[in-house]
This record gives C-alpha cells, structure tokens and sequence, in this order.
C-alpha cells in the first residue's frame, strides 16, 4: 500500500481502510495530488484470498474504502467503527458536486455499450456544470488497453472512474497507474448502472438498516445469489478469522472457552478473599480498594486493567521523583523497594494476590489467563519494532517470563519470551503455565 491521503485508518483483512466522513474522503481525494483508489467490500474480500494478482493491484492503491455492511460487520468483531459506509452510490454525487466547484473533469470507462453515457448524462442532469471529459464502455480487448490508457489521457480527465467489476478495474488501474494522467483514478464496480438507472437503487430505509444486499439480491437473483448467499457465509468465516488476528481458529475459540470459565469460576471461589484483601487496603490507608489503569492490548487497543490498590494515593504524582531509581533496564519501570507501596500492598505484591481482579478484564474478553502482560501506553510509545510484536496478542495474567524470574529477568529477555509464546502458543501449553503459575507464586522470585 503507498502513501494514502491522511485519513484515519482501520486495518482488517491486513489492509488498511479509511476511517472517515464522506465529505473527508471526498475532499482528500480531490486535493489533486496522485490518487489511486478502490472500493472494498465483502466480495472483493472472498476474491482476493483466492486471486494473488487482485491482492497486489490493492498493494498498490493509495486508499482502499470500505463499502457495505460486511466490512462494518468485520470491524465490529474487533471492536472499531466505520465513521460511514463509503460506497461509491454515496460518494459518487458528492464526487460529482465537488468536481463541479472546482472546475474538475471526469472520465466514465467501463459498463455495457450505452452505460457510461447514460451515467454521464444523468450526472450531468443533476449537476449541470459538471464537466465530462468521455465515455467509453468495457467491452475493449486485452490488446487495446494501450488506445484505451491514450484516449482517457488525451481526453485532459482530471478524474477517472472506472467500473470494470472487480477485479479487473483495481488491476486495471494498478497495471497502468504510471502511464494515465488523470489525479484521481479509481474503480467503481456496478456504480454506472445504478446511475444510468439500469438497476434501480434501494430506496433509503433499505439502505439505513443495512439491507441493501437483499434489495440488490430481489433486482438480480440470478447473478448475485451466488455473491450473497454463498460468499456472505464465506465472508463471515473470513471475518471471524480476522478478529482473532490469524490465529488458528479451534486454538482461539478453546483459548476463549478456557478463559471464560476459569475466571468465573476464579471470581465466584475467590470472592470472600477479595472482600477480606479490601477491608485491609481501606483500613491502613485513604482511597478504593481497587486501583485502575489505561494498558495497551492486542494491536495496540487500550483497555482498562483492574488490580487492588497496593501504594498510596498519591503514587502516581510521586513517580517522576523516583523514576530514576528504577531496576528495569528500559522504559518499564519497577522499584523494588518502592516507597509508594504500603504495607498491606508488599503482601499483595509478593503474592501477585494484587492482580487477582484482572479476571475481570479476562471474563470482558480484554485480558487472557495466559498472554504478554499489558503494557502503559507511555512504555509501548517507545518499543521497538521488534518489541511491539509482544501487541500481536491477547495480553494475559501470567505468562512465560512470569514463570521464569519475573520482575528478575531483564526487559529484554521477557520480550523475547513473550514473542516466543505468540510464535508457539497453543493449548497445552497455556496449561502448562497455568499449573506452572502457583508454584511460582509461591516461590514469590522475582516479585515486588
């Protein structure tokens, strides 16, 4: 992928989608710098993973949009949100009106003979001082792209669509990104037919709850049954895949089934220990029982992580004036005879009995029994490329390092194990460590 337009972003599927208004797009896609453009959505999805050549023409855009309530439905899987569905129906007028105010042509290419120019004259209709720079349809051999790439150049187009289908309009475009001219080149899919009013477009509530494929699906049966009622199954699959970050599915659904009963179950046993450990933090000092803080989870999502409150309540406003003392070798910070920790708080320390309400975090699903301990957003600020890779997955209560010497072994060395982990993980030996962690609790090395 080369350089997009500045917009946020989404990655799904290892590609990155833009994460913004329609206006936002629009206006980042006409700023007249060199853009090339597509469109993704659930079937473009279950094209690339069985076309290589489909995947780099993408590679090789400079924005990728997220069209359709599959790609919303992938993201919500992974807990983000598109600003809007950035279709190319609810961009294409915006597109329209925006070229008219500043004075930019548009190039119509592809569709069955007659669409292109229907779509350009219908454009044209609503927006009277648009300027259309040709049509042609895409009914053109291999042979005459050459004449094609030629006759949108010399046609002065500021702006190209091109509604080809995937995936030939995004290799299209791709394989002559150099030679054409126009600032703005980008594939469009079946937009001309709904503009040349060849299918007819959902009416508005359709589209508001998402049902635009079964609108579609009644207009063409015969051709989009396939695409819908076996691709979006596939899809879903693909999504699901998604979300657990290409992780091996049976592993990360065991991982998760795992997770969910060992914390409840934890919570449920645990509970009049919990409530003896809170009466003691509240009767030797001011403040909660339990202490909050910001961590950084997989790929780099921020969460809410749950400890009792071991220090005083005024630690955090300490830390700059001891941070120099600290034992870590890097920007991880630990003490081991912090002044801040009371008494009450050492106990819970050396017994690790402090981290205890994190399966809370693992119960919501933020935090796993085992995985890379969760980082502050200040620490993982200044990881290395190599060490941001401990982000790749579920952050965890204990984890290899946390068996092997804890807060004794060097940074660097529990990156490593941590990255180890990620590269080998597998049920067994998220059991291992787990059997493993009480004895190393009560060895309490490496603990403070």
């Amino acid at each position: 992928m080369k350089t997009g337009p500045g917009l946020p972003e989404h990655t799904l599927f290892n590609m990155p989608l833009v994460n913004a208004s329609r206006d936002a797009a629009c206006a980042a896609l006409l700023d007249g710098k060199s853009r090339r453009v597509a469109f993704l959505n659930a079937d473009c999805v279950n094209i690339a993973a069985r076309d290589k050549s489909y995947v780099n023409a993408l590679d090789e855009m400079d924005a990728l949009l997220p069209d359709g309530s599959g790609l919303a439905l992938a993201a919500a899987m992974q807990g983000k949100r598109f600003t809007e569905n950035l279709n190319g129906t609810d961009l294409f007028p915006m597109l329209c009106g925006m070229a008219q105010q500043q004075g930019k042509s548009i190039y119509f290419l592809g569709g069955k003979p007659g669409i292109a120019e229907t779509a350009a004259a219908n454009a044209v209709a609503r927006f009277p001082e648009l300027i259309v720079a040709g049509t042609a349809d895409g009914y053109f051999a291999a042979e005459d792209e050459g004449d094609v790439v030629d006759a949108i150049n010399a046609s002065g187009a500021d702006i190209l669509l091109v509604a080809l289908g995937a995936p030939a309009q995004d290799k299209f475009v791709a394989r002559h990104a150099r030679a054409l001219t126009p600032s703005l080149c980008m594939g469009v899919g079946g937009l001309f037919d709904f503009v040349a009013g060849a299918v007819p477009r959902a009416p508005k509530p359709v589209r508001a709850v998402g049902m635009e494929w079964a609108w579609r699906l009644a207009c063409e049966p015969k051709r989009l049954a396939r695409r819908y009622l076996i691709g979006n199954p596939v899809f879903i699959l693909r999504a699901v895949r998604d979300a657990f970050n290409g992780e091996r599915l049976g592993y990360a659904v065991r991982k998760r089934v795992m997770d969910t009963i060992l914390s409840s179950a934890a919570l449920l046993l645990l509970s009049p220990l919990f409530i003896f450990i809170m009466l003691a933090i509240c009767l030797e000092s001011r403040g909660g029982a339990f202490f909050s803080q910001i961590r950084v989870g997989k790929d780099g999502k921020h969460f809410r992580m749950y400890k009792f409150r071991t220090m005083y309540p005024d630690a955090e406003a300490r830390l700059a004036e001891i941070r120099k003392h600290s034992d870590r070798d890097s920007v991880c910070f630990k003490m081991a005879n912090d002044p801040r920790v009371t008494r009450v708080g050492k106990f819970l320390r050396k017994t690790s009995l402090d981290e205890f309400p994190q399966l809370l975090n693992v119960l919501f699903g933020q935090m796993s029994m085992v995985g890379p301990r969760p980082a502050l957003p200040i620490e993982v600020a200044e990881y290395s490329e190599y060490e941001a890779q401990r982000l790749k997955g579920r952050p965890g209560i204990s984890c290899l390092w946390q068996i092997s010497g804890r807060a004794d072994l060097k940074f660097k060395k529990q990156v490593d194990l941590d990255i180890a982990y990620l590269r080998s993980a597998s049920t067994w030996l998220d059991i291992a460590i787990i059997i493993l962690t009480p004895l190393a609790i009560i060895s309490r090395r490496g603990a403070y």
